[in-house]
């Protein structure tokens, strides 16, 4: 069956030795790669992704140019690519249109690292710009190491957003809320808006909770993801092998709903 990795990292060749090494011990997490882009095509590809979303994510208003400018090159033969913007920056709506021009597939913001809250009025101008855009926002939703006493996204909040701004492509990542499944399952199950991935879902969710978020939300709704190089694809396939989706389902969460949303076209 074709595998559409939606949720994966790399860094450029130079930063990489010392980025994953300080994030691992920020999260106390093996990690299954050394975080260049050559090794992270290397193994997806050789564990059958016929496909692949590199999500990339801008932790100063500095950097947006140079991450942006990093996606844009990554983006070939098979591997897709998120941009990022620094939410707060005075340049961000710049550079979502920057990121718009330059093919990219959506933007990645993480809250933690960028430091605020999603339902922060300060960033609504990112959000309705994005619409205007058709960029699909990807958030890492829910606890996150890097702030483990305070959650910049909650489900909550994500749903917040979603209601706001009901042409904006939401994806909240880890299932739409690491370690915040109930939270899940009150606020986001069925905001039509809102897509969830897969991304890690080992770290928090048995196959049986797992499938019943997804059947809930709607297979339609889901894309298979990892958050390689933090877990792999045989890993995060096997949990969603357990949960009793049927092929067809499966079919869409590996591949299909990538392929609609994306406006991509996979080959074994």
């Amino acid at each position: 069956m074709l595998i559409f990795d939606m949720h994966t990292h790399c860094f450029p060749d130079a930063l990489a030795p010392k980025a994953l090494p300080r994030l691992a011990e920020i999260s106390q997490c093996p990690y299954y790669s050394d975080g260049t882009y050559g090794d992270l095509r290397e193994k997806e590809f050789a564990a059958g992704c016929a496909g692949l979303m590199i999500l990339h994510i801008a932790t100063k208003p500095t950097q947006m140019t140079s991450v942006n400018n990093f996606a844009a090159a990554c983006q070939k033969d098979g591997a897709y690519c998120f941009g990022s913007v620094f939410p707060t920056a005075e340049n961000a709506v710049d550079e979502l249109h920057r990121i718009h021009a330059l093919g990219l597939k959506g933007v990645k913001l993480h809250p933690d690292y960028q430091e605020f809250f999603v339902n922060d009025p300060r960033v609504f101008p990112v959000y309705e710009a994005a619409a205007e855009l058709g960029l699909p926002i990807t958030f890492h939703a829910g606890r996150d190491p890097y702030s483990p006493d305070v959650v910049h996204c909650t489900p909550k909040m994500l749903a917040e957003i979603a209601d706001r701004f009901p042409t904006l492509t939401i994806i909240g990542a880890h299932m739409g809320g690491m370690e915040m499944d109930a939270d899940v399952e009150k606020y986001v199950i069925g905001k039509p808006n809102i897509y969830l991935d897969t991304a890690f879902a080992t770290r928090s969710l048995s196959p049986a909770r797992c499938g019943e978020l997804i059947r809930r939300h709607g297979v339609d709704k889901v894309f298979f993801a990892t958050d390689f190089p933090w877990s792999t694809v045989v890993t995060e396939r096997t949990l969603l092998e357990q949960t009793g989706l049927t092929g067809e389902e499966l079919a869409l969460i590996y591949h299909g709903n990538a392929e609609r949303v994306f406006n991509i076209a996979l080959s074994e």
